[in-house]
């Protein structure tokens, strides 16, 4: 058995989570099913789920493990977490934007949420440098660019840090 990481994010769906993982190891490169666990017949009168279908799928995305759990509808996702993905460039924005939100409902500030309800944020690695340059101004006219947006345009927010027109 592999080492476990100290952390790991484990996510409940209703009876998605096979379906979800499945869906981001296909949306991310180096990502990989790991394990499916299925219910018995132990503690039906608890979790009420029929025998043999799933209970969790560990998945893996680069080297974060990930669980998704079937847990039923008691609990449901909220902006309140989610997870970042930082792109090179403009392909990548728009590869994993377009991927992600596909069937979900995109966001301001290059926040977006996916078919499953899990909300991500796809965001430029470059962004996150031009926001911790230091610049006051340049810091202020990229917030300025990105309240504007949904999905991060990469060019409109280097032009505004560099002093040109923002989007």
């Amino acid at each position: 058995m592999a080492t476990l990481p100290k952390i790991s994010p484990c996510l409940w769906f209703d009876d998605q989570a096979e379906e979800a993982a499945r869906f981001y190891v296909s949306v991310f490169d180096d990502a990989e099913i790991d394990m499916i666990t299925r219910y018995g017949e132990e503690g039906f009168e608890i979790h009420g789920r029929p025998e043999g279908s799933v209970m969790t799928v560990d998945f893996v995305i680069g080297d974060q493990r990930f669980t998704a759990l079937n847990g039923g509808p008691h609990f449901t996702f909220s902006e309140a977490v989610s997870f970042q993905v930082f792109c090179e460039d403009q392909a990548e924005i728009d590869r994993f934007w377009s991927a992600l939100s596909e069937g979900g409902e995109e966001g301001q500030c290059g926040w977006l949420k996916d078919r499953f309800g899990l909300s991500w944020q796809v965001v430029p690695t470059a962004m996150t440098a031009m926001m911790r340059d230091g610049d006051p101004a340049g810091v202020a006219r990229v917030t300025e660019a990105f309240l504007q947006m949904k999905k991060f345009d990469l060019a409109a927010l280097e032009r505004a840090y560099a002093g040109g027109d923002a989007p």
